[in-house]
């Protein structure tokens, strides 16, 4: 190659010359042999073209395939979840229905019928007595009023005491009824009060682990609440955590310790004055290592009027909602029945700073003033999980509003 370093005009002269310069003439072996190249150049650009066409249209095929076998397979997979979602609700409905059987034949047992009016019999007595008082007598506004009196003064309150005299009177009002009917009508009345509130608490259902906080004032049966509860949990195989997080009382921390031991279940616990929402955070942190079901919380008992332990109990609150937004999953309020009236403002002190979500009646077995837990039911839109009628595991029963109704009055059977 020559490489050319003259002046631009020098170039220009050459490619002016090259351009004058005439084609050469081919001689016809030439010409035939450069047709014949040209010809076997196309061939081969042509069987290339043809080649390259065939192997889009292959890997088009192939990627097409390939599409079609990945969405067959993602369809087969979500076909698979789906199939697996209806089983798992199948068999949480099923698991949930027969809980909830399980529950109501505790709960209706025969045999409850006259434990509970055993339990209740200080309540049953008062009216009982009251309505025996009465006698066989024409239902009338007086007689309407000594009833009225009766339930009110069973700390039914005056609300509730109005609705079921109103009740009772609507079909028999200025007929002559006898103690017994007054008995089954009473029965009747409350019973659909309570009815809306009887619900069966299915700790299994709901995130793992569950958080449940156990509040209420001092005395009022909590901690003896969760080792009855955890009692039943351990037979039916869950695993769970016990805290102690009533941290003021050396105690409640030993009583829990021993309703632990009792069940199987191991219990978490501090120092006496330990802080509370850490100890709860520490619980729930250890739960989730150990792939446990359940984490029960007894929190120390505090008057509903003491604005500072409320707001600890707030803080246990706060402290366990930034490991879980949505929990806890279950604040179980526990309610002493001996302190009558007072168990309303208690509800509502709770309700409105620990969020309750459901209600167990203690100590139903030592009182006169189980109608309470009517009114209860009358002013707030809680359910009722259990009530206490003894001090054995097995005397804490899910609530029966039917039990409960007809034991109240001393409906017999």
């Amino acid at each position: 190659m020559i490489l050319w370093f003259g002046k631009k005009k020098k170039l220009d002269d050459v490619k002016a010359a090259g351009a004058e310069m005439p084609a050469p003439e081919l001689s016809a072996e030439e010409r035939a042999a450069a047709e014949a190249a040209a010809a076997e150049k196309a061939e081969i650009e042509r069987k290339v073209a043809e080649a390259n066409r065939a192997w889009e249209e292959r890997q088009k095929q192939i990627a097409q395939e390939a599409e079609d076998e990945a969405a067959r397979a993602k369809a087969a997979a979500e076909l698979k979840l789906l199939e697996e979602r209806r089983e798992h609700e199948r068999l949480r409905a099923e698991a949930a229905e027969a809980a909830r059987l399980a529950a109501e034949a505790e709960a209706n047992d025969p045999g409850l019928f006259g434990r509970l009016g055993q339990g209740l019999a200080r309540s049953t007595a008062k009216i009982s007595e009251g309505i025996t008082a009465l006698g066989r007598r024409k239902l009338d506004d007086d007689t309407l009023e000594e009833l009225q009196d009766l339930l009110i003064t069973s700390d039914m309150g005056a609300k509730v005491a109005a609705r079921v005299t109103k009740g009772i009177a609507k079909e028999r009002f200025d007929r002559e009824v006898s103690s017994d009917e007054i008995r089954l009508a009473l029965a009747e009345e409350i019973e659909e009060i309570l009815r809306p509130r009887e619900k069966v608490v299915d700790f299994s259902d709901g995130p793992r682990p569950r958080i449940v906080l156990f509040v209420g004032v001092n005395g009022s049966g909590k901690t003896t609440t969760i080792g009855k509860i955890a009692s039943k949990l351990q037979e039916q195989g869950a695993k769970a955590l016990l805290v102690a997080g009533d941290t003021f009382r050396a105690a409640a921390i030993e009583q829990l310790k021993v309703w632990g031991e009792r069940a199987g279940i191991p219990v978490m616990h501090g120092a006496p004055g330990a802080d509370a929402a850490g100890l709860v955070y520490g619980a729930v942190e250890r739960a989730r290592a150990e792939d446990l079901d359940l984490v029960l919380v007894d929190t120390a008992g505090r008057l509903q009027n003491k604005t500072e332990l409320m707001s600890e109990l707030a803080k246990v609150v706060r402290v366990v909602r930034k490991i879980d937004p949505e929990a806890p999953h279950d604040v179980i309020l526990v309610l002493d029945a001996t302190v009558g009236q007072n168990a309303l403002g208690q509800v509502e002190a709770f309700r409105h700073t620990a969020g309750v979500t459901g209600l167990v009646m203690t100590k139903l077995d030592g009182t006169a003033k189980g109608g309470v837990l009517v009114a209860i039911a009358e002013a707030h839109d809680l359910p009722i999980h259990f009530v206490g009628i003894g001090e054995q595991a097995q005397d804490l029963r899910p609530f029966s509003a039917a039990a409960f109704a007809r034991a109240l009055v001393g409906v017999k059977g």
